[in-house]
């Protein structure tokens, strides 16, 4: 019990108190603050995987179980300790300036969120939720400009409020359970008062996920926010909590009926669909990217909305490559602006040539997020198809989601074949001099990221799926409608474009 306690407590405590130490840092002392950064962030990895490959943990205080990793928060702790690890090695080539309270802040968001993700006290959830919510207004503001502050003060006051309605909600549980204790609380919305405690932590889960009708904060601090802070939080932090929470309510706190799942599949749905509607228009890159951001959370919602097995596994599984393809479209967007010094699509163009590794990272990712095999987001988005065809021997709803999920796909191909040719292929504006490829602490990271978006296509069956999915779930495999083997699959797909290339070399040549 000593050993459960020393290892979860130290994950919360330690980021904490390593990002609190960080503030206290000199910028002169810029270097110490980076190794700082790295020595915490490398540590809080390895130690969350080993508690993974422990499961499952729990930490109690008196009678209370405050702390608990179980599949589902052992994986998503690795995944936020995965992405913390990239996100640092990133800034070290992006930020410039207070680097103290950058990586201060940075470290400190870490060890929150791993306090909300193996919580197993509402009280204690709502404490570190409340804390992130802060984490992210200073984080937000970091660039201490008018666009940053109001973007920040936006995503404060509809967290925050959703975060009051949370705690509405936690009261309400405990006035109907007279418990705190998450696995202890299997609640039927069986009677108002239930259903308005779902809705009410529902609702936290939706805005900090980025989900109709809380969005709109999400889009301004992509576009005002520092790059790194958008593809850590917004595009990959927040998605995995938000989601997080929602799939905890959903399978645990509550007992869903039809009605609850209704709500979920018709969100989702109309989130997809608008969402990238918005996107189409803009002009901005990483407007255009957190717009994006929002509608693959639709994805996401509807899977866990459609209550069978395949589709819930489709949209944790989709949340998990949701942050891969995500947080690599944007740390590429900010290699772009790093080196071009605009985000504005009308000012770019032509840069395939000059930065090859961003180019390719970020059509590796855009093909990713439109579905297209064999990468990652492809397969979630199958197994998301099924479970709303799944649907229908019970409700007429799925034709409806089933066609919102597929034209969702198709207008986001539209959208990022816009974005790749306004950004790298076209004509090289003449305000565009001397760009070169970002440094190698940029481009590591989105390297890794693209590397993933493929591998977690391809090997989707062999390493993803059946080592933190399905046992999130507590299932060895669902039933799927149809069958996809993504390695024969690729290996085919690749046949096509060799052969397809060697024609074309044939003909030319012929010529």
């Amino acid at each position: 019990m000593l050993g459960d306690l020393n290892l979860l407590i130290f994950l919360v405590a330690y980021p904490i108190i390593a990002g609190a130490a960080c503030l206290l840092v000199p910028d002169k002392f810029a270097r110490i603050v980076k190794l700082a950064a790295a020595l915490a962030v490398s540590v809080s990895i390895f130690v969350s995987v080993f508690v993974f490959m422990q499961k499952p943990m729990t930490w109690e205080s008196g009678r209370y179980t405050v702390f608990v990793a179980d599949n589902l928060s052992a994986f998503v702790a690795i995944a936020i300790s995965f992405f913390a690890l990239l996100v640092t090695v990133y800034s070290f080539g992006s930020v410039e300036r207070a680097l103290g309270r950058y990586f201060g802040y940075l470290l400190m968001t870490l060890g929150a969120s791993y306090g909300a993700v193996y919580a197993n006290d509402l009280i204690a959830l709502a404490v570190f939720w409340g804390f992130l919510a802060v984490l992210l207004y200073l984080l937000v503001n970091m660039n201490d400009t008018e666009g940053s502050s109001a973007a920040a003060k936006k995503a404060l006051i509809i967290i925050g409020g959703t975060d009051a309605a949370m705690l509405f909600g936690i009261a309400l549980i405990w006035g109907i359970t007279g418990t705190f204790t998450m696995d202890a609380i299997k609640l039927k919305l069986d009677g108002a008062l239930p259903y308005i405690a779902y809705f009410s932590i529902a609702a936290a889960a939706f805005a900090k996920a980025g989900a109709m009708p809380f969005h709109s904060w999400l889009p301004d601090v992509a576009e005002r926010g520092p790059t790194s802070v958008t593809a850590y939080l917004p595009a990959s932090l927040d998605k995995l909590l938000g989601i997080y929470l929602l799939a905890r309510a959903s399978l645990g706190l509550f007992v869903m009926n039809d009605v609850s799942n209704l709500v979920l599949l018709v969100s989702g749905s109309i989130t997809i669909v608008l969402a990238v509607i918005f996107a189409l228009v803009q002009h901005d890159m990483k407007k255009l990217l957190g717009y994006h951001a929002i509608s693959q959370v639709g994805y996401m919602v509807l899977g866990i909305g459609t209550g069978n097995p395949i589709g819930i596994a489709g949209g944790l599984f989709h949340m998990l490559n949701n942050t891969i393809y995500k947080s690599c479209l944007f740390l590429s967007a900010g290699c772009v602006e790093k080196r071009t010094g605009t985000t504005d699509l009308a000012k770019l163009g032509g840069l395939a040539k000059y930065m090859p590794v961003t180019f390719a990272a970020f059509m590796v990712a855009s093909l990713s997020i439109s579905g297209i095999p064999p990468f990652n987001g492809f397969v979630s988005k199958w197994m998301i198809y099924q479970g709303i065809v799944e649907l229908g021997a019970s409700s007429h709803i799925w034709i409806f989601c089933l066609v919102c999920a597929m034209f969702g796909s198709a207008l986001t191909i539209a959208s990022f074949m816009k974005l790749l040719h306004a950004i790298f292929l076209g004509r090289k504006s003449d305000s565009l001099r001397d760009v070169k490829e970002a440094g190698v602490s940029m481009t590591i990271p989105i390297a890794i990221l693209a590397v993933l978006c493929a591998g977690f296509g391809i090997f989707a069956f062999a390493v993803p799926l059946p080592v933190v999915i399905f046992p999130a779930l507590g299932i060895s495999s669902p039933e799927f409608l149809g069958t996809w083997n993504p390695v024969v699959a690729t290996i085919l797909l690749a046949a096509g474009i060799l052969f397809g290339f060697l024609a074309y070399a044939g003909i030319k040549t012929s010529k």
